[in-house]
Parts: structure tokens; sequence; C-alpha cells
């Protein structure tokens, strides 16, 4: 039997400023910081997964560790249940965070998408959207 992957548990962004960034994951959608070194990166929980946020051109010239670094617009999804779309949305509205974009997926699936401080595209998906045929 082939070995199985359980899930991605960490992703990456590459961003400009530290500080924004924790105040836009931390502050504005209620991610609790795991790891914050000045300069370096920002540390995220996100349910049972972890958003990395690397300063690039600190990073990128490590030798402990290969380097973790890269630049342009990313896209990542969140998950949340059916119940907390909608109220997602609402926090987003009242964060001023605009959705620039709400997706229905076949007959049971919403996303809805808006942008961070770097132009990062984010997403909210639907519990479930990739675990069942539509």
């Amino acid at each position: 039997m082939e070995p199985q992957f359980v899930k991605i548990k960490e992703t990456c962004l590459y961003v400009s400023n530290l500080e924004r960034t924790q105040a836009f994951y931390e502050g504005k959608l209620g991610l609790t910081v795991i790891s914050f070194v000045a300069g370096r990166h920002a540390f995220f929980k996100a349910g049972s997964s972890v958003l990395l946020c690397f300063n690039p051109a600190v990073t990128k010239h490590e030798t402990k560790l290969p380097p973790h670094f890269g630049e342009g617009k990313l896209h990542l999804a969140f998950e949340a249940t059916p119940e907390d779309y909608e109220a997602w949305k609402t926090k987003l509205a009242t964060e001023n965070i605009e959705v620039v974009h709400e997706q229905k997926w076949g007959k049971h699936f919403r996303s809805c998408y808006f942008y961070d401080p770097d132009g990062h595209c984010l997403e909210i998906v639907e519990t479930g959207m990739w675990e069942r045929d539509e």
C-alpha cells in the first residue's frame, strides 16, 4: 500500500510587513499567534493547520533550514461549517474586509473571496466541499 498524506499541515505566504499581517490575521480574522519573530515571521493557528507568514527578504538567505521565500500573490482557502459561513461574511463586513466574489459550487457549497493587506487571495469554503461528489 502506498503511503498517504493526512492533510496539508501548514501553508506559507510571503508578506512585506509582519506587524500589518499580524493585525489582519489575528486582529481581524481572530487567528491565534503561535510564533512571532520581528522582521522574520508570524505563524498563526487556523483550526488544525498552521499559516506561516515570512518576510522573504530575510528568510531567503537562511542557511540553517532550506530558504523560505517567494514572491507574487498567492491563494489559500479557510474551511468553515455551513452554519459559520454566513457569520464569517458578517465578520468580514464588520472588519471592513470586502468580499470581492461569492461562488456557488454545484448544488451544495458556497465560497467567498477577499484579499489580505499584501493582496493574497483568501477564500472561505464550506466544510465538505472536496469530500463528496456533487
